[in-house]
């Protein structure tokens, strides 16, 4: 597949998710070809303590990622790498935008079979690949991924990833953004991330105060004015 960009996702994060939505309102309108490629969080801090470092539902729902990456990994094997995009934009539909039932967090029911039959289903994928939540076969093939997208912009980030032409082009963590802009906004904004991407010497614009993600599961309303706060839901490699 020649893509224009590359996107590594980990299905549990709510910046990675919000962060697709935008790509996609940019594709749409530049006609971009788009890789969903695998990142996973639990891998990414497989040597951290959670216990020690993290709320206590963390670990949780990075396993819960995990898990999901694999049916990814199983529908892209079976079904084809477009299929992968589909599959990404079903579950994340059922995960973030809907409201929460218990702590969204925790990963709870995100990778049992009852919670991903209805996201295959409605990526027009078969439900027999609920098996591929238990294959740890496709580990390697998630690590391996995991480690290439950390190739390209060191490990001190989180998801998503964001690969703009490769195999050259230049890749950045990011962009972190709380709310989906415009389909105009949208594209400025893009023009803008790779703009200042592409120098050479850049390497880190950041604010720490930030607003929930405006999403269902957080019970914001999109399009409302969050409130700035210290929030740390965030998508550095100790969160996501």
């Amino acid at each position: 597949m020649d893509a224009d960009l590359n996107f590594y996702f980990d299905p549990v994060c709510p910046f990675a998710w919000m962060t697709s939505k935008w790509v996609r309102l940019v594709a749409a309108q530049r006609d971009y070809a788009v890789d969903w490629r695998f990142i996973s969080l639990r891998i990414v801090n497989e040597g951290v303590d959670y216990a020690a470092q993290f709320p206590p539902e963390y670990e949780a729902g990075h396993t819960a990622g995990l898990r999901l990456l694999r049916v990814a990994a199983r529908v892209r094997a079976e079904h084809g790498r477009d299929a992968v995009g589909d599959f990404y934009a079903a579950l994340g539909e059922r995960v973030f935008e809907t409201e929460a039932q218990g702590d969204w967090a925790a990963g709870e029911n995100r990778d049992t079979p009852e919670f991903l039959a209805p996201a295959l289903a409605a990526a027009g994928l078969p439900a027999t690949l609920v098996a591929a939540l238990d294959d740890a076969d496709q580990d390697a093939l998630i690590r391996a991924e995991t480690e290439e997208a950390l190739a390209l912009t060191g490990r001190d980030v989180g998801t998503p990833i964001l690969h703009v032409e490769p195999p050259q082009g230049t890749a950045f963590f990011g962009p972190v953004i709380s709310r989906l802009p415009s389909p105009e906004d949208a594209v400025a904004l893009w023009d803008h991330v790779v703009g200042l991407a592409r120098f050479p010497g850049f390497t880190e614009l950041k604010r720490s105060l930030r607003e929930r993600p405006q999403l269902p599961a957080f019970g914001v309303v999109a399009g409302a004015v969050g409130q700035q706060e210290d929030w740390h839901g965030g998508s550095r490699r100790q969160h996501g």
